[in-house]
């Protein structure tokens, strides 16, 4: 039978139970969301303008559907990541803590998942506007891969570069 004082690795890291580990895990979700929403919402409500000025009736077709692919992106990223928020306030009292804080967590992560995906087609929509087409192209998928490596490629080559704690 695991010690609740272990933790999940086997080794010998925190001294805390299962419910005090949820809390501080929920607790560092709480602060990494509030980084991340900040930027959802500030992008999401500037894409959310962009129909209503001047210039929008003389976008190309092919710009006019990468800002509704957009929008959808972002709104679809503000769900993902106010989502864990919504989770814990319905769920809070039922004893549900451990479960709530993985299941916020992977929504957390498709919000980020979705966030590279708003960034990539406003980029694009942009930058088509703003510079030779071709350009854009190549312009956004180098972000895409700087985002990728930020976001998910050094969190992931770090969590298996760590020596084992056994």
């Amino acid at each position: 039978m695991a010690d609740a004082t272990r933790d999940p690795e086997g080794g010998r890291g925190r001294q805390e139970t299962a419910e005090e580990r949820a809390d501080r895990r929920w607790s560092d979700l709480l602060q990494e969301l509030r980084v991340a929403q900040t930027g959802v919402q500030i992008l999401f409500g500037f894409l959310l303008t962009v129909v209503f000025q001047a210039r929008f009736p003389q976008l190309s077709a092919a710009d006019r559907n990468i800002y509704v692919v957009t929008v959808i992106l972002g709104a679809a990223t503000t769900g993902a990541l106010i989502g864990p928020v919504s989770m814990h306030r319905l769920l809070t009292g039922k004893r549900l803590k451990p479960e709530t804080v993985v299941w916020a967590s992977r929504l957390t992560v498709l919000g980020l998942v979705l966030l590279l995906c708003t960034m990539a087609s406003s980029l694009l929509l942009i930058l088509r506007i703003a510079v030779h087409d071709t350009f854009a192209v190549w312009v956004v998928i180098g972000m895409v891969l700087w985002f990728a490596l930020c976001w998910f490629a050094l969190p992931i080559w770090a969590r298996r570069a760590r020596p084992s704690r056994r």
